[in-house]
């Protein structure tokens, strides 16, 4: 009997020995077949999931570092209704700190839909409001274990980035805002849009938390250098306003440029707004153009164009500075006549008192010297008509007729000599001007100063848009201006420096093209030191009330800007520079 048992055992033994050899070699057979990869995706399938991480969104800062475009936490305030203990007191803490109905909150809460597990009841909640949120929370757990009454159990907090601005209203024209899609509008948002933002990556994230260091993180948008100086652009906003305020007008502009390399120092036009405040946009901007009118909006300059017409016969060999003509106050040309801008007889005059005492007929004259071909072709050369190219979003291109165009006449050459019946916008004038700043070199305008990626900086070179005309043209051209200024005591001479510069008056066509004697432009362009310019300034008041020309209303502009930037941009008086650098 014992040795049945004992065999009966020994035969049980075998059998689940072979039973569990035949388990482990099935285990093994399955590791190593082929169907062992699909067996694995099937597993991997409910270990994670697939999500796409957004980047933080690149910052933008000014020529010196100043932060003007960054990024702060915010938070979407929900509840965890499986959580959830007390609906009372999270909607009435709700309705306490974040002003949210507490009726509204309360029914969300206790009659929510339906196989929710989870209500969002806010979100894009300061971070302020939201620690507040959380320390009731602690607070209140605390006080729920001793007695049981109160609890935000279930309130949760869900952290993300939304775009901040330091500044403010500080040159919001020239960056745009970013909307809470992530998109970016106007100027170098939109422009940099895809640079800021980065790139999107889809990655294989655990569920596990414990698994949580897994998970990476998509490589940070790029960050922004301006060419902006954030001194120069607060002292030129607050000059601006102080003009629109003294003057009436209904918006203005000015530009501030290196015209050696076409880096934009400042850039401000009006209305400004609060780029915190994004939502307000439709409020303050009729049209799109409205945004940022010095690259948007295009006008007749007026006057300011005489100064590429007065390069172009210079360079063209048609006049020298001292070529005479007797100005009998009228021109006739295509069956027309032009008039000079009081109606005035100006007499005997030179190309200096040409440009001195703005004089519509000269201009004509000189137009019609130098023919049809001639002068358009110069006029193409300073890139009127198509834009510049400036980095910023929204740049309209002008208009300038020529011959052959179905609304061209004979005419439209004279006028266009003087800056009627050619539209421009206040960079394209600019942009046309820094060929006689800087020896005959239009310089291409810009506002990124340097790109900033995985620890290294990207610079932008300086690039020549053309040479329109000769270094000498562009010298002769300047003095005759600067000696134009001195001669009339130009309301925008600058003490201690030699500045080149011209003003700018247009009436503003009507829609059926008449000319309303009563809202003009004014504007004012301008360059210094005369020796050695370091910058360009643009100034555009328009439809001012308080006075009709552009030298007792631009002027003035123009020599406030000049005078904070020769202290900011640390340029010594002519007479102590050219004392340094003589030996």
């Amino acid at each position: 009997m014992k040795d049945y048992f004992q065999t009966r055992t020994k035969l049980l033994a075998w059998f689940f020995a072979f039973i569990g050899f035949l388990v482990v070699a099935q285990m093994v057979r399955i590791q190593y077949s082929p169907q062992a990869a699909a067996f694995l995706q099937q597993g991997d399938r409910y270990a994670g999931e697939y999500r796409t991480l957004y980047p933080e969104r690149g910052q933008i800062y000014d020529r010196n570092g100043y932060l003007l475009a960054g990024n702060t936490t915010i938070y979407e305030i929900g509840v965890n209704l499986q959580e959830m203990r007390d609906p009372n007191t999270i909607a009435l803490s709700l309705n306490v700190v974040l002003g949210l109905d507490y009726a509204l909150v309360y029914d969300t809460l206790t009659n929510p839909p339906e196989g929710l597990v989870y209500v969002v009841l806010q979100d894009y909640v300061a971070s302020d409001r939201a620690l507040e949120l959380q320390k009731m929370r602690s607070q209140l757990a605390e006080r729920y274990e001793q007695s049981g009454d109160l609890s935000l159990a279930g309130l949760d907090f869900s952290a993300h980035l939304q775009r901040s601005y330091p500044e403010q209203e500080l040159g919001s024209n020239m960056l745009g805002f970013v909307t809470r899609e992530g998109r970016g509008y106007f100027g170098v948002e939109e422009k940099y849009n895809d640079l800021l933002a980065g790139v999107p990556v889809t990655v294989w994230a655990p569920q596990d938390p414990n698994r949580a260091f897994e998970l990476p993180k998509a490589p940070k948008g790029t960050d922004l250098v301006l060419t902006v100086d954030r001194e120069i652009q607060a002292a030129v906003e607050e000059i601006l306003v102080n003009a629109i305020a003294d003057s009436g007008a209904e918006s203005g502009t000015v530009i501030v440029m290196n015209p050696e390399n076409g880096e934009i120092l400042a850039l401000v036009s009006t209305p400004q707004m609060d780029l915190n405040q994004f939502w307000t946009y439709t409020e303050q901007y009729k049209y799109a153009s409205d945004f940022n009118r010095a690259i948007s909006t295009q006008y007749e300059p007026g006057s300011v164009i005489k100064v590429l017409t007065m390069a172009a016969a210079i360079d063209s060999g048609i006049v020298a500075p001292s070529t005479t003509y007797l100005d009998t106050g009228y021109f006739e040309i295509g069956g027309g006549y032009v008039y000079n801008w009081d109606k005035g007889a100006w007499g005997p005059q030179d190309m200096i008192g040409c440009l001195q005492n703005s004089l519509n007929v000269c201009m004509a004259r000189l137009a019609s010297q130098m023919g049809q071909e001639t002068y358009y072709t110069y006029m193409r050369r300073f890139g009127l008509g198509r834009p510049t190219g400036i980095d910023l979003a929204g740049e309209a291109a002008g208009r300038l007729k020529t011959p052959g165009d179905a609304d061209w006449y004979e005419i439209d050459l004279a006028t266009n000599s003087f800056g009627q019946g050619i539209a421009v916008t206040p960079i394209q004038m600019l942009t046309a001007a820094s060929a006689l700043a800087n020896d005959g070199k239009m310089v291409y305008p810009h506002v990124l100063y340097g790109m900033v990626n995985n620890g290294s900086q990207y610079n932008t070179p300086a690039q020549v848009l053309g040479t329109p005309i000769s270094p000498q043209s562009a010298r002769t051209v300047s003095e005759m201006l600067a000696l134009g200024m001195e001669r009339g005591n130009s309301l925008a001479l600058v003490e201690g420096y030699r500045i080149a510069g011209k003003t700018g008056t247009a009436q503003i066509p009507s829609e059926s093209g008449l000319y309303s004697p009563d809202e003009i432009n004014a504007s004012f362009i301008g360059w210094g030191p005369l020796d050695n310019p370091k910058f360009m300034v643009y100034v555009w008041l328009e439809k001012p009330k308080t006075e009709d020309w552009a030298s007792y209303l631009a002027a003035p502009v123009f020599k406030d800007v000049v005078e904070k930037l020769v202290v900011l941009l640390d340029i010594p008086p002519d007479e102590i520079r050219q004392q340094l650098a003589s030996p």
